[in-house]
């Protein structure tokens, strides 16, 4: 995937109404402090146009970005946020709920998840909400720049078995500081762009 052309587009708070883009999206879930932005902005090619902030769960929209205006990345509000109240956690849950449930052109959930740590309680959360909404998350295993090598597949071992994710589910290791595990992403977002290419002509050669 090269990247020419990136835009904020809509920025949905907890009463806006869902975008009715015509492109995929494939949306980026994870705790707060996760590297959610990092992870956006190192895909995007981009310094800063995803919002990184020093104050973890700042982030209370879904944020919907434009990508060649081919494909959406949609950042969806940290979760997990010991400091924020249980009024504005169920804010979150109903935002990110609602979106998971209604968009029409969501076609992947990427969850992502320290590499450094076992996933916590509201990771195996999301993991099986997400397969509750009828997706198979793919994993970013997040931060792989701060262990060593040789911890990696002990790391992922551990990912796995505590989301008890079957060999089918992927999990890529991923570092905003060097960019590894950028371009497997990239595979999978243009998968998603070809296969929905494909979809739009063969439905516009069946109606002529």
């Amino acid at each position: 995937m090269v990247i020419k052309n990136v835009s904020l587009e809509t920025v949905c708070g907890i009463t806006s109404k869902l975008p009715e883009n015509i492109h995929p999206e494939v949306a980026f879930a994870g705790k707060s402090n996760v590297g959610k932005s990092s992870l956006i902005n190192a895909l995007m090619n981009r310094k800063s146009l995803a919002r990184t902030s020093a104050q973890p769960g700042k982030t209370q929209t879904i944020n919907f970005y434009n990508i060649n205006d081919a494909i959406y990345f949609v950042d969806l509000p940290g979760y997990g946020y010991a400091k924020a109240g249980q009024e504005v956690k169920a804010k979150w849950g109903r935002m990110v709920e609602n979106y998971l449930h209604r968009s029409r052109r969501l076609r992947a959930v990427f969850l992502l998840i320290d590499i450094r740590h076992a996933p916590s309680e509201n990771d195996r959360i999301m993991y099986d909400w997400i397969w509750g909404q009828g997706y198979q998350p793919i994993i970013i295993a997040t931060k792989l720049d701060k262990i060593n090598r040789s911890q990696i597949q002990k790391q992922i071992n551990l990912i796995r078995t505590t989301l008890k994710a079957g060999q089918d589910v992927l999990i890529l290791p991923f570092s905003a500081q060097t960019k590894q595990g950028r371009d497997e992403i990239y595979e999978i977002l243009d998968d998603i762009i070809e296969k929905e290419t494909g979809t739009q002509e063969s439905t516009q050669s069946s109606s002529i």
